[in-house]
């Protein structure tokens, strides 16, 4: 049994959170230490029975699979009304934001707290109870998730060196985090992988572009200030685990490129 649950206290949401944490298979036979990639919706990620709609990105069996020697953790999100948008969006819901949705949300803007609850509560926990290696720290996010590990590169870039946005929600606060990127050193960040589908939403083409355009536009400030970004277009790909899975290879071997045993 290499998936542990812990109940971790976040002390700016007055409130326990379920953390999974995936260990390799290989990790009570070895002293080593190993490298950390945090994720978002913790739910979703590594068993189908756990997922919110019954399909997660199945990644335990694709690390056991793979012989992955990297430690997992995954955050649970918080499926309590607006929370999760409140937790994955550093800022309040711009302008754009109102364009797209047809009115104003309030939600938002509490990104900062809850990337400071894994920076200031969580990473010291796992450095301390499992054998990571602490330098070597990686993030990774679907939709929102995205978002908020954009962000990670900005606020954290000593922390979180490697970074990945699968289908990112940027347009929520799209004005900010462009700005935010525009205005930091990125210089510390190894890796960058970015994917986006081109029916995100089905087969609206109008809002497909625009979403697109919309991704494009963070691509375009990160590929000079990025040595190593890797953006992927995918023909036909939905909002959807469905699709969000099979991207998971290339995500990892990516991010792990330099790890002996290859994911």
């Amino acid at each position: 049994m290499m998936l542990e649950k812990l109940q971790v206290k976040m002390t700016s949401f007055e409130q326990d959170r379920t953390i999974r944490v995936y260990l390799p298979e290989c990790y009570n036979q070895s002293n080593n230490r190993y490298p950390v990639l945090y994720m978002h919706d913790g739910q979703n990620v590594f068993r189908d029975e756990d997922a919110v709609r019954g399909v997660s990105l199945g990644l335990e069996n694709y690390l056991n699979e793979n012989g992955a020697e990297i430690i997992v953790v995954a955050i649970d999100l918080n499926p309590a009304g607006e929370e999760r948008i409140n937790e994955y969006c550093p800022w309040i819901n711009g302008e754009l934001s109102e364009k797209i949705l047809g009115y104003a949300s309030p939600s938002g803007g509490r990104g900062g707290e809850y990337l400071d609850f894994i920076v200031n509560e969580l990473k010291p926990l796992i450095d301390n109870k499992y054998r990571t290696i602490e330098n070597h720290t990686s993030m990774a996010g679907i939709s929102l998730g995205g978002l908020i590990s954009t962000y990670a590169a900005c606020r954290y870039p000593h922390i979180f060196k490697r970074i990945a946005a699968i289908s990112p929600g940027y347009y929520r606060n799209q004005e900010e985090i462009e700005n935010l990127l525009t205005n930091s050193d990125l210089s510390a960040i190894e890796k960058f992988y970015i994917d986006f589908g081109t029916k995100e939403v089905g087969e609206d083409e109008e809002s497909n572009q625009m979403f697109l355009a919309l991704t494009n536009g963070v691509y375009e400030i990160l590929k000079s200030r990025i040595t190593d970004l890797n953006y992927q277009i995918i023909e036909d790909a939905e909002h959807s685990y469905l699709f969000f899975r099979k991207r998971m290879p290339e995500m990892l071997s990516f991010l792990f490129s330099d790890m002996e045993k290859g994911l």
